[in-house]
């Protein structure tokens, strides 16, 4: 009987991982090789697109091309799904946020992914706010006389929102506990902002709490609906009429938003750099971060994969004892 050496051994070891590894390996000598899908967990036309659109774009000469992929639905959950069971390659990213890497897992009954198991964090892109806006027939100016208005016409308000578990929901139930209008202030939850605006603005709901966008400003400038208040400490930039929930009284419901890109667990460690070291360069231009500045949004300059991993794992143990506390739960 022939025995190998332990060269052979070591040799063919190393073949036999070669062959296994072949048809999904992942490399970062070759990669990219085609082009890399962003899943965008929410419907066309919302904030996502505004984010992840440019994002695309800006990374484009750096590592080819980037499509985008709208996936909606369930707050996002769905399309985050998709990616968290897609091949650890690098071709397929998520848009994540604080809704769908956090709130969902937290607040799910049966969540569809677990965000440390199932997902690595590359590059917060940037931070956002929320705001409360209104339809404009509603006879309120602040979040003070949105109160008044909810107790006094009990039943009649609604706020919709990008689905149950998210962090616009979790702002509208907290405003909604802090002043006692639980059973005057339902919740409708929407598979994307969109569709939610799109109603608010033919009058099917009262209010919306959304991310703030391009978008939103201009239709809060057109009078199409009414801001009442951001959760951001400080006015925007962009709109520096448009008062805080700290200036409003309400400090309790300040609340800071951010989407960043997300890659599946196994993802390897190479191709996680080299997409964020794309990133941090694509993020350094000026034009990139004037586009999102121009939407109310922070860019993120300086992020990486374990800043960016850390703040995730730090944001799910901070608001699980908040959100079991308010009783936030979805199926």
């Amino acid at each position: 009987m022939y025995l190998l050496s332990r060269r052979e051994l070591l040799e063919t070891a190393a073949c036999v991982a070669a062959l296994v590894a072949w048809p999904g390996c992942a490399t970062a000598d070759d990669y990219p090789s085609r082009p890399i899908r962003l899943v965008i967990p929410y419907t066309a036309g919302a904030a996502g697109d505004q984010i992840g659109r440019p994002w695309a774009n800006a990374i484009a000469p750096l590592l080819g091309p980037t499509y985008i992929e709208n996936i909606g639905g369930a707050g996002g959950a769905i399309g985050s799904s998709v990616v968290a069971q897609s091949a650890a390659d690098g071709y397929s990213l998520l848009l994540g946020n604080g809704s769908t890497q956090v709130m969902i897992p937290l607040s799910s009954a049966h969540p569809a992914y677990d965000t440390v198991r199932d997902f690595r964090a590359i590059y917060r892109l940037i931070t956002s706010t929320l705001a409360v806006a209104v339809h404009p027939s509603l006879p309120v100016k602040n979040l003070q006389e949105l109160v008044a208005y909810a107790k006094a016409n009990p039943g009649k308000l609604s706020y919709g929102t990008p689905g149950v578990g998210t962090g616009n929901h979790l702002v509208g139930e907290m405003f909604k506990l802090q002043f006692g209008i639980a059973a005057d202030f339902v919740h409708v939850p929407y598979r994307g902002m969109g569709p939610a605006t799109n109603d608010l603005i033919g009058g099917q709901i009262s209010s919306i709490i959304a991310v703030v966008s391009s978008q939103l400003l201009q239709l809060h400038e057109a009078g199409t609906l009414r801001i009442l208040a951001v959760t951001s400490e400080e006015r925007l930039n962009s709109a520096p009429e448009i008062p805080t929930v700290i200036e409003s009284g309400m400090p309790d419901l300040k609340y800071a938003g951010w989407f960043g890109l997300f890659a599946p667990k196994a993802t390897p460690d190479a191709i996680v750099d080299r997409i964020a070291a794309a990133t941090r360069t694509a993020m350094a231009a000026p034009a990139l971060q004037e586009t999102y500045r121009s939407q109310g949004l922070e860019p993120d300059i300086n992020s990486s994969p374990d800043k960016f991993q850390q703040l995730v794992e730090d944001e799910l143990g901070r608001l699980a004892p908040v959100i079991k506390s308010i009783g936030l739960k979805r199926d």
